[in-house]
């Protein structure tokens, strides 16, 4: 059964598109991550600063073992970077 991860990100003032674009880049980098399947992204209505990004991920270990990787090659940097403060993220998965 595949997991989600909805990670909520606040972009430093001014640096909304910055964040879009490391967003973007850093998916394209996962799309042959093994686990990866995709994500959304929204806006907030009131405050478009903030982005909902709903990724989803085949195992609970695959994202696991993304982030550990990521954290450790620097690849989330640029992200990190544009964030007002940092990120939050929760897993869930459908009950069935």
């Amino acid at each position: 059964m595949t997991i989600k991860a909805i990670v909520e990100l606040h972009a430093r003032r001014g640096k909304r598109e910055q964040l879009i674009q490391a967003l973007e880049e850093l998916h394209k980098a996962q799309t042959n991550t093994p686990g990866f399947i995709g994500y959304e992204r929204y806006e907030m209505i009131d405050d478009p600063e903030k982005l909902i990004e709903i990724v989803e991920w085949e195992t609970r270990e695959a994202r696991q073992a993304w982030l550990e990787k990521s954290t450790g090659t620097g690849e989330l940097n640029r992200v990190v970077a544009t964030l007002r403060k940092s990120y939050t993220a929760i897993t869930v998965r459908r009950i069935q």
